[in-house]
């Protein structure tokens, strides 16, 4: 198989984790009945919670999450993928992981990842953030053979670092996702252009459900999540910050095709960067 029904949903998720397991399940429901067979989830499912104190009486552990238990048997009861854009994971070392997941039609974990890049940064007007205060980064990219797709993961903040994704490429990653909690200031900015850069750079499908409209602790996030092809062409959008489910066809021979077409992932070649009274630094084209 090579083409299939995508799906995003798009959700204003809560201090609450019990009222955004049961959004979650009702939207993962509409997208099993709009043909659906992969649903992703924004970053942040399981609770959108600022206050340090307040998350940390919600983390859990995998096998006790609400998120991750609703995930499970959703995914086995409609057979589908279902892929949960991100939720905080307590780890067994005591600390916290941005961690998506993804679940066959047989309600097994296929895949985890973890958030690589922390979203600490000074916007305009005050809005300030330090992610790696609450949460310990991942170290690997992840890319997974569904059958009918190889994917490659990432979560919000990564977009903004082309290298996980040309690496995920290279490794065969036909479909990139980038579920997110994009702030509405940055993602008036930047989203569009973020999203399709990365897909027609690398020549792949990008599906990215995102977290929409004003949360109970006060953020504000952009919504608009969006289904796009390897050229850059927006096949499904949600143009707004309300919850809801957007779907689209992916063809993967698609990504083969705009590959063919365009073949800068087989073009790049290694290169040096000069430094001042230091030896040439030795960058590799394919990957950085």
């Amino acid at each position: 198989m090579t083409t299939f029904t995508a799906a995003a949903i798009q959700m204003r998720s809560t201090m609450e984790p019990e009222r955004n397991a049961t959004d979650f399940e009702a939207m993962v429901r509409e997208a099993a009945k709009k043909g659906a067979v992969y649903v992703q989830s924004p970053e942040m499912t399981g609770a959108m919670v600022r206050d340090a104190e307040a998350r940390r009486k919600l983390f859990r552990h995998e096998d006790d999450d609400l998120i991750v238990a609703a995930a499970r048997r959703l995914s086995a009861e409609l057979r589908i993928h279902l892929h949960v854009g991100s939720t905080a994971i307590l780890r067994t070392d005591g600390k916290v992981a941005n961690r998506a997941l993804l679940f066959s039609p047989e309600g097994e974990v296929l895949a985890r990842y973890d958030k690589i890049h922390m979203f600490d940064v000074d916007l305009d007007n005050g809005e300030s953030w330090r992610e790696s205060a609450a949460y310990e980064p991942g170290g690997e990219a992840v890319v997974t053979d569904i059958g009918i797709a190889r994917l490659g993961f990432a979560v919000c903040y990564d977009v903004r670092f082309p290298q996980l994704f040309r690496a995920e490429a290279m490794a065969g990653a036909e479909v990139l996702t980038v579920p997110a909690a994009f702030t509405r200031q940055t993602g008036e900015a930047h989203w569009h252009v973020l999203l399709r850069a990365r897909a027609i750079e690398n020549g792949a499908f990008l599906i990215a459900a995102a977290q929409g409209g004003l949360h109970e602790d006060g953020r504000e996030t952009y919504g608009h999540s969006m289904i796009i092809d390897p050229w850059g062409k927006v096949l499904a959008e949600a143009a707004h910050d309300e919850p809801g489910v957007i779907v689209a066809e992916i063809d993967t021979d698609l990504s083969a095709q705009a590959r063919r077409k365009i073949p800068n992932l087989r073009n790049a070649r290694d290169f040096s960067q000069p430094i001042a009274g230091q030896p040439p630094a030795q960058l590799r084209g394919a990957a950085s």
